[in-house]
């Protein structure tokens, strides 16, 4: 399974703009820019985005955990924040904090932390900075 996204990007770094694109259509040319990745301006960012992936994947799987232990969860709700820093001249993501609450009829705290954990180390945008990076690179005149 594949999944793909675009991204146009037009002008310098500072007062460039640029769209990002889903082939799934929810992203639809969605607006970002410098100011929307480095300050409080309007549009997106890559790493609000990661923040979205990782919230959505980890709350997927906490269900999928439940589920497994014989529970299901009336209700999951999960924000995970996203820490963006700069390490000497490189910007780096350096944590995600996962904060995630739900209802789940029957289950007591111990089985809700240890289906939590589970999804927090199995779940696919968790793992990702362990996979490959690959790379074609094309200049195009």
């Amino acid at each position: 399974m594949k999944r793909k996204a675009s991204a146009v990007w037009q002008g310098d770094l500072q007062t460039g703009k640029g769209t990002v694109t889903s082939d799934s259509g929810v992203l639809s040319k969605t607006p970002y820019s410098f100011t929307s990745r480095f300050k409080d301006g309007s549009g997106t960012n890559p790493e609000e985005l990661i923040a979205a992936a990782h919230a959505g994947c980890f709350t997927m799987a906490f269900s999928v955990q439940l589920g497994a232990a014989g529970f299901t969860p009336e209700t999951l709700e999960t924000t995970a924040t996203l820490t963006f820093e700069k390490i000497g001249d490189d910007w780096t993501v350096t944590a995600i904090h996962l904060d995630t609450r739900g209802k789940v009829p029957g289950a007591d705290a111990e089985a809700f932390a240890m289906a939590a954990t589970a999804a927090k180390n199995g779940c696919p945008i968790s793992r990702l900075l362990k996979a490959p990076i690959t790379m074609d690179a094309r200049l195009e005149s």
